[in-house]
C-alpha cells in the first residue's frame, strides 16, 4: 500500500472515529437530558395534581373529574389517584404513535419514570396520585436533536476531510516531485526539483538534488573529456581542422551514403614554398598564418550543411562543399581575401587554390585526382593562381523544380516507395533491427531513387515530413507483416513542420504493437542545433514504444545541451569515426570514451559503416552494442 494510501486512511480513519465518537456522546448526553426532563416533568406535575386532589375536601367525584381533566391535557401516558380506602380512579392511553424511527426506539431507549404525590385532607390521608408522561413525544425531540447534530458533525467532517485532502496535497506534491526526479535518473535524465516546505521531504529532496548535480557535473566532465579526445583523434593540433584521414573519410562516406549530398565541390589550398616561409618568418608566424587561412576557409562552409575542413598535410587544405557549385566569381574572391592575409604576414607568402565538383557515387581517388590537377594548373599560374574546374551539378527534371515537386507528390501519393533493408547486428550476430532507408520512385516504371536525389528537393519544397511520415507507414507495415523491428530515417526539417509530431503519434497509437519494433533516426546535428524540438519529440513518443536515436554521431556529441535529459535510447557512431578504427589507437580510445559515456547515460551505441573485420573485432572490445555496414552484412 502506498504512503499517500495509508495516510489518506489514517486521516479518514480519524475523521470517521472523530465523527462516530461525538454523535455518540451527543445521543448520549441528549438522552440524559430528556430522559431528566420526563423524570422533573412527572414530579412537578403529580406534585401539582396532589395539591389540586387535597383542596376537594375529599369529594371522590370531583377528584375522579380533575384526573380525567388532567389525563385530558394530553402528553400522559398513565394518570391514576389510588385511595387509602381502596378504590382508585385510572385514565391510561393504550398507545401513541412514535416520532422517531423504529430502530431509533430501539437503539435509544427512554424510561418515563413515574411521578408519584400523596393526597390529604388536612391531616386525613386520602391516597396516591400517580403521574407517567408518555415518552413519543420526548422520542420527537431527541431525533430532532439526534439529526440536528448529525448534520452539524458531518459538516465539520467534511471540513476535517477538506483539510486532510490539502494536507495530503502537501505531502503528495513533493513526493510527486521525488519519484518524478528518481525515475529520470532510470531514463537517463538528470532534474531538480523545488524543495518543498515540509523539513522532512526537503532533507530527502536536498539529498536528491545534490545527487543529480554531481552526476551532472561528472557528466559534463566526461564529455569533456570525450570532446578532448574527439580533437585529439580527428583534428590538427595546430589549425583545428579535421585531419587528413578524418577528412578523407568524410569525402569518402559523403560519395557513398544513399543519404548524403548528390553533388558538391571540394577546395584545395596550398601554401606555397613552406619551406623557405618557414625560414623567412619563423615557425611561430608562419603557425600564426596557417591559423589564419584555415580560419577563412572554414567560413566558406560555415551556411554549408555537412560542410567540413581539413588538413591534409602541412602546406595544403581543404574545404569540402555539398550541394554546391562554385562560381568563378568566388574563387576569385576567395583568392583575393587570402592575398590579403599573407600580403599581410609578408616575406613573399602566398597561396595556390583549386576547386572541383564532385557527384555522389564518384571514389575518392577519382575527385582526389581531378584536384591535384586542378592545383597543379593553379600552381603554375603563380602566386595566388586559381584554377576551377567545370564540374556536372544537379541533375534537373525537365520542368524544372516544378517538376521535382509534381513527381515527389505523385511518388508518395501512389505509395511508389520501397524500403532498403540492411542489417545491424550485435556481438553475437543477432539482428536489432533492420536499416531502412526510403527509396522513391520518381518516375513510374522507372527505378527506385535512394535519398542522395530526392532529399534536396524535399528540403527545398518543405516536403521532408512528408516523406519521413510515408517511410514510417512502410516500416509499420512491414513489421505487421513479418514481425522484424526496423529502423528510419528522420530528417531534422521534419521536426519543425507543423503537425509532423502529432501525425507520427497518431500513426504509433493506431499501429500500437508495430510501433514496438520501431527505431527512429535523427540526425546528431538535430540534436545539436535544436535540442528543445527533440526533447520535445521524446517526451510525446514516450510510452509508444519506439526507440529514439542519433545516427552519424560523434562530432557533436559531447556538446550537444543536456544531453543527459534528451530522453533518447540509443546513438549510432559515425563511420568517420569507425572505420580504421583498428590501426588508429587515439580513435579507438575516442569511441571506447564515448561508450562509456552513452552508457552511463543508459544509451546502447551502434557502430556504423563498418568495413573491416579487424576494425569490427577492436569496436566490440570497445564495448559497442551492435554495428552495421559490410563486415556484418557477409
Amino acid at each position: 500500500m502506498s504512503l499517500i494510501r495509508q495516510v489518506w486512511l489514517v486521516v479518514l480513519a480519524t475523521v470517521v472515529l472523530a465523527f462516530a465518537g461525538s454523535f455518540a456522546v451527543t445521543i448520549v448526553s441528549a438522552r440524559h437530558y430528556v430522559q431528566t426532563q420526563l423524570r422533573v416533568k412527572n414530579s412537578d406535575n403529580a406534585a401539582a395534581l396532589a395539591l389540586s386532589l387535597s383542596q376537594q375536601g375529599g369529594d371522590w367525584g370531583l377528584m375522579e373529574l380533575l384526573v380525567a381533566a388532567q389525563f385530558d391535557t394530553g402528553h400522559y401516558q398513565e394518570v391514576s389517584l389510588h385511595g387509602v380506602d381502596g378504590r382508585s380512579v385510572q385514565r391510561q392511553m393504550p398507545s401513541v404513535p412514535m416520532y422517531a424511527p423504529a430502530w431509533f426506539v430501539r437503539l435509544v431507549p427512554l424510561v418515563s419514570e413515574p411521578g408519584v404525590a400523596q393526597v390529604s385532607d388536612g391531616w386525613r390521608a386520602i391516597g396516591t396520585v400517580r403521574v407517567v408522561s408518555h415518552a413519543a413525544y420526548a422520542y420527537r425531540d431527541l431525533w430532532r436533536a439526534t439529526l440536528q447534530a448529525g448534520v452539524w458533525l458531518a459538516a465539520v467532517g467534511v471540513l476535517a476531510g477538506l483539510a486532510g485532502h490539502v494536507m495530503v496535497a502537501g505531502i503528495r506534491r513533493p513526493l510527486r516531485s521525488t519519484v518524478r526526479q528518481a525515475q529520470a535518473l532510470v531514463d537517463g535524465r538528470y532534474l531538480t526539483v523545488e524543495e518543498p516546505k515540509v523539513p522532512e521531504l526537503r532533507r530527502l529532496t536536498q539529498a536528491m538534488n545534490a545527487m543529480v548535480q554531481r552526476v551532472r557535473q561528472a557528466f559534463e566532465e566526461q564529455a569533456r573529456q570525450v570532446e578532448v579526445l574527439r580533437r585529439q583523434a580527428s583534428c590538427d593540433a595546430l589549425t583545428g581542422l579535421w585531419q587528413r584521414q578524418h577528412f578523407l573519410r568524410a569525402l569518402e562516406l559523403m560519395l557513398e551514403r544513399d543519404d548524403a549530398a548528390p553533388y558538391g565541390a571540394l577546395v584545395l589550398v596550398r601554401m606555397l614554398d613552406l619551406a623557405g616561409l618557414n625560414a623567412r618568418l619563423g615557425r611561430r608566424r608562419t603557425d600564426e598564418l596557417i591559423v589564419a587561412v584555415a580560419q577563412a576557409m572554414q567560413a566558406w562552409g560555415q551556411d554549408v550543411a555537412d560542410a567540413g575542413a581539413g588538413r591534409l598535410n602541412g602546406s595544403d587544405l581543404a574545404v569540402m562543399l555539398p550541394n554546391r557549385q562554385v562560381r568563378s566569381e568566388e574563387m576569385q574572391s576567395w583568392s583575393q581575401a587570402l592575398r590579403r592575409l599573407c600580403e599581410a604576414a609578408g616575406q613573399g607568402a602566398a597561396v595556390a587554390l583549386a576547386c572541383t565538383g564532385w557527384q555522389r557515387g564518384q571514389t575518392l581517388s577519382e575527385v582526389l585526382v581531378r584536384a591535384d590537377e586542378g592545383l597543379a594548373h593553379a600552381e603554375a599560374s603563380g602566386p595566388f593562381g586559381w584554377h576551377l574546374q567545370v564540374h556536372d551539378g544537379p541533375l534537373v527534371m525537365v520542368g524544372g523544380q516544378g517538376a521535382w515537386k509534381h513527381a515527389l507528390d505523385e511518388a508518395l501519393a501512389h505509395r511508389r516507395v520501397r524500403l532498403g533493408r540492411f542489417p545491424l547486428r550485435d556481438a553475437k550476430g543477432g539482428l536489432v533491427h533492420w536499416e531502412c532507408p526510403l527509396r522513391l520512385q520518381l518516375v513510374a516504371s522507372g527505378p527506385f531513387e535512394p535519398a542522395a536525389s530526392w532529399l534536396p528537393l524535399a528540403l527545398r519544397t518543405l516536403s521532408t515530413s512528408a516523406v519521413d511520415l510515408c517511410a514510417v507507414d512502410e516500416a509499420l507495415r512491414e513489421i505487421r507483416s513479418d514481425g522484424r523491428p526496423r529502423g528510419v530515417n528522420v530528417a531534422a526539417a521534419s521536426l519543425q513542420a507543423p503537425g509532423f509530431v502529432v501525425g507520427l503519434r497518431d500513426r504509433l497509437d493506431a499501429a500500437a504493437a508495430a510501433a514496438q519494433s520501431l527505431w527512429l533516426d535523427l540526425p546528431e546535428t538535430a540534436a545539436w542545433l535544436h535540442p528543445e524540438l527533440v526533447r520535445d519529440l521524446a517526451q510525446r513518443l514516450k510510452g509508444t514504444g519506439v526507440r529514439l536515436g542519433l545516427e552519424h554521431a560523434g562530432e557533436y556529441l559531447a556538446r550537444i545541451e543536456r544531453l543527459y535529459e534528451m530522453g533518447l535510447d540509443f546513438i549510432k557512431i559515425d563511420a568517420r569515426f569507425t572505420r580504421g578504427v583498428a590501426s588508429q589507437p587515439e580513435q579507438a580510445q575516442f569511441v571506447r570514451s564515448t561508450v562509456v559515456l552513452a552508457h552511463g547515460l543508459g544509451l546502447s551505441v551502434f557502430a556504423e559503416g563498418v568495413a573491416r573485420a579487424e576494425d569490427l573485432a577492436v569496436l566490440w572490445d570497445c564495448g559497442v552494442d551492435g554495428a552495421t555496414g559490410p563486415a556484418v552484412e557477409s
